[in-house]
């Protein structure tokens, strides 16, 4: 492999449901929970939400660093909100359902956890809704323990 020096991304999973009611039911659902993966190579995030849930959200955390809010959805395809300033990014839902978030040309800076929230959306939550972070009156409740992968760049 040589002596030149490498560089490494990491991709972390992990599960989250915005609990309102009390209770986390079946929980969020979000694959792959480890992701290994070249630079410039493309990757795709799946999220199935809580049965039920109408609101989906993507939030990143790199190491060290605070959360990250992506976007969020509110039973339709195209984001409410899409804080992702960079074109190499982008969410689909587009059956009210399932989300993909889409990393193209992946790079070292990419690596963080990256996490998948629903919550029961009404028209009271919609108007109050921050863009950065979750409404107080909803909770985060962590449903899974996060997987681990590394990239390894040459």
């Amino acid at each position: 492999m040589g002596t030149g020096l490498l560089c490494w991304a990491t991709l972390w999973l992990l599960e989250a449901a915005f609990v309102s009611t009390g209770h986390a039911g079946a929980g969020v659902s979000q694959s792959p929970r480890h992701r290994v993966t070249g630079r410039n190579q493309s990757i795709a995030l799946r999220c199935d939400p809580v049965s039920g849930h109408n609101g989906l959200y993507w939030y990143r955390q790199a190491l060290g660093q605070g959360l990250e809010f992506l976007t969020y959805f509110q039973s339709k395809e195209e984001p409410d909100k899409l804080e992702l300033r960079n074109d190499r990014f982008s969410a689909k839902r587009p059956e009210g359902s399932v989300s993909h978030l889409t990393i193209l040309r992946v790079e070292p800076q990419d690596s963080a956890v990256y996490l998948c929230a629903s919550s029961l959306v009404t028209v009271w939550h919609s108007h109050l809704l921050p863009v950065h972070k979750p409404p107080p009156s909803l909770s985060l409740q962590l449903l899974g323990a996060f997987g681990r992968s590394q990239t390894w760049l040459g």
